[in-house]
């Protein structure tokens, strides 16, 4: 034992002078402290695809309501998400609320499993894709788990005032319009409120939607801005523009 113990000394000593042994943690690279640092590193920075793009971009900094209207596929939610993480960044929010309507699109699932965040996630799937993009997944869990995200069903929204907030609005061609006149009372003190959805798109019966004429009312008003996108600004794939255009 002694010599085995005299042998791993020696080791020791000859790999120190040699250089070989390195700080689990050097001061130049990673540090465990920094991992919401190194997360951020990954996030890219948003540039707008098309000149109305950045009308919206900029609306939603100038603006504390703003109502996005457009085709499938022009970035209107994905915009909506990332200025919101970039408003939860910067301090000028200190959470995102996010709420969608729980309409199928032609189809009944029937009674889904779980809480209520369980039953609303495949609704709020393209939201969490957005999010997840620019947090990525472990950040983006533990904001959920904090509170500092929420996912709020337009049905439980009644009530509510919403200070220091970005809230989303997605797919509200299928809220109505006694449901779209709730959610825009529900703003509070330095929030920023953004709807996006596509009046041509609802999954509600005929004349029951009320984003198109909520947005004409208040395109009138002075301090909200209304961006109507078009399908010169679609950013998918560019068959989506061809197929719009003749469907």
């Amino acid at each position: 034992m002694a010599k085995r113990a005299a042998r791993n000394k020696l080791r020791d000593r000859d790999y120190e002078d040699s250089g070989t042994v390195q700080a689990l943690f050097p001061s130049v690279g990673w540090n465990p402290r920094e991992a919401d640092e190194r997360d951020r590193k990954y996030v890219k920075n948003v540039r707008a695809m098309s000149p109305l793009q950045q009308t919206l971009i900029d609306a939603m900094d100038a603006h504390s309501v703003v109502v996005a209207l457009g085709p499938a596929g022009t970035g209107k939610t994905y915009l909506a998400i990332a200025k919101a993480v970039d408003a939860l960044e910067r301090g000028r929010a200190t959470r995102i609320v996010l709420s969608r309507p729980a309409v199928e699109a032609g189809e009944n699932l029937g009674f889904l499993p779980g809480d209520v965040g369980e039953k609303l996630a495949p609704y709020l799937r393209p939201l969490y894709d957005a999010l997840t993009e620019r947090l990525g997944t472990k950040r983006l869990k533990m904001l959920l788990a904090e509170g500092v995200i929420e996912v709020a069903p337009v049905a439980y929204m009644r009530g509510r005032t919403l200070n220091d907030a970005f809230i989303v609005i997605d797919e509200a061609q299928n809220c109505t319009y006694g449901q779209i006149k709730m959610l825009l009372t529900r703003l509070g003190w330095r929030s920023t409120m953004v709807l996006t959805g596509d009046p041509d798109q609802t999954d509600l019966l005929p004349g029951l939607t009320g984003l198109k004429d909520i947005a004409d009312r208040l395109e009138r008003v002075e301090g909200i801005s209304v961006i109507r996108l078009t399908d010169a600004d679609i950013v998918r794939h560019p068959l989506v523009g061809g197929m719009l255009a003749v469907l």
